[in-house]
């Protein structure tokens, strides 16, 4: 809870200030996906990536984003039912923000009982939890999603929750590619 909330308020600091870095999606997806195989496999659960080699670089701190996406895949593996499929997949789109502008959208889908229509705008709430009683047997501090909303705001990206009930749920970042010099 500590590391949490020392991590929520260190990311809150220099939220206003946007990353200038350039980091490669792939790799950080293939490290989460390692910090993840563990317990993933206790679940009898894959980590499926789909990622093209020529995805562009996204603007970011590659700590940053391996905090994101690491608490997205743990998310997946806690709340996805034992034996299923966590399916990664990462595509270069246009900005639905603004015109000309790309993307890079990173979607993490889970195969879980899914999350209430009515509690998904809750979700980045600090300490908010959809069924207490599960989330405190599973562990964690209910700080993960905001921790990962505050990261991508730094980041100037979004992040859009889709969820259905019994079917499982879909955590999209969508980040900036930095414009070409010239």
């Amino acid at each position: 809870l500590i590391d949490d909330l020392l991590s929520l308020s260190r990311v809150e600091v220099k939220e206003h200030v946007a990353p200038s870095s350039r980091v490669t999606v792939g790799g950080i997806l293939n490290q989460c996906a390692e910090l993840v195989a563990v317990a993933a496999a206790e679940k009898q659960m894959t980590v499926a990536i789909d990622c093209p080699p020529d995805l562009p670089q996204v603007q970011g701190e590659s700590d940053e984003l391996i905090q994101v996406f690491q608490n997205l895949f743990d998310n997946a593996v806690k709340y996805g039912r034992t034996g299923t499929t966590i399916h990664v997949t990462a595509r270069e789109v246009d900005s639905g923000q603004q015109a000309g502008r790309k993307e890079v959208a990173i979607a993490v889908a889970d195969e879980g009982e899914g999350i209430p229509k009515e509690q998904i705008p809750r979700l980045t709430e600090r300490f908010y939890r959809v069924d207490k009683a599960r989330s405190r047997s599973l562990g964690g501090t209910g700080l993960g999603l905001a921790i990962v909303k505050h990261i991508v705001s730094r980041h100037r990206g979004r992040l859009v929750i889709e969820s259905a009930e019994g079917k499982g749920s879909v955590f999209t970042v969508f980040l900036r590619v930095p414009r070409a010099a010239g």
